[in-house]
C-alpha cells in the first residue's frame, strides 16, 4: 500500500510541478464554425445525435433546454452560441456531447451542441503549448491550452470552466 501512495504522490507532486504535463491525455476534439476544439474525455459521458430539446422559457439564448437522458432531464447548451458564434443550421453531423462538470455540491451532466465530433487525441505535453495573452479584457480563463497536431491548432477547453458555476446556478434555478 504505501509503493502505491508514493506512486501517486509523485504523480500529483508531478502535476503541481508541470502544468503542462497535467494538462497532456486524451481529449474528444469537435468543430466550431471552422475551429477545431478539445475536451478532456474524462468529462465526456456520452455523444449523441439531435433530439428533441424542450426549450424552456426565460433562459439566456444558448441555453436550448432540455432533453430526457434515459429518465434523467439534462441540460443542452449551444456552444456555437454561447461562444458568440454566429448561429448556422443543425445538419446530419450536429450531434450533443453530455458532459460532467463540478456544480456546486455535485457532478452535473450538460449537454453541448456542436458541429461535428472530429476524433479522440492522446495529446502530450509537447503537443499542448500555453494560451497566448490576448491582453486585457480578453476572458480566456476557460482555455487550457493550444495543442499543435498535424500542423493544425486545437483550442482546449476546461468545459468546467466553459459551463461556470455561475450559469450552472442559474441554469438549475430556471429548471426547477
Amino acid at each position: 500500500m504505501s509503493s502505491t501512495m508514493s506512486s501517486t504522490m509523485t504523480l500529483t507532486e508531478q502535476a503541481a510541478g508541470a502544468p503542462a504535463d497535467a494538462r497532456a491525455g486524451k481529449y474528444l476534439t469537435f468543430q466550431l464554425a471552422n475551429e477545431e476544439f478539445g475536451i478532456r474525455v474524462l468529462k465526456v459521458r456520452e455523444i449523441m445525435g439531435l433530439q428533441e430539446i424542450t426549450s424552456v422559457p426565460q433562459t439566456p439564448g444558448h441555453v436550448k433546454g432540455v432533453i430526457n437522458l434515459r429518465g434523467k432531464v439534462v441540460p443542452v447548451i449551444d456552444l456555437r452560441l454561447k461562444f458568440a458564434l454566429p448561429a448556422a443550421e443543425y445538419t446530419q453531423r450536429t450531434c450533443i456531447i453530455v458532459t460532467q462538470v463540478q456544480g456546486e455540491s455535485a457532478p452535473v451532466m450538460i449537454g453541448i451542441v456542436v458541429d461535428g465530433v472530429s476524433e479522440v487525441l492522446n495529446l502530450t505535453a509537447q503537443e499542448i503549448e500555453d494560451t497566448p495573452d490576448f491582453g486585457e479584457g480578453a476572458g480566456v480563463r476557460y482555455l487550457l491550452g493550444m495543442a499543435k497536431v498535424k500542423g493544425r491548432v486545437k483550442i482546449l477547453l476546461d468545459i468546467d470552466q466553459v459551463l461556470a458555476t455561475q450559469e450552472l446556478h442559474n441554469l438549475s434555478a430556471a429548471l426547477r
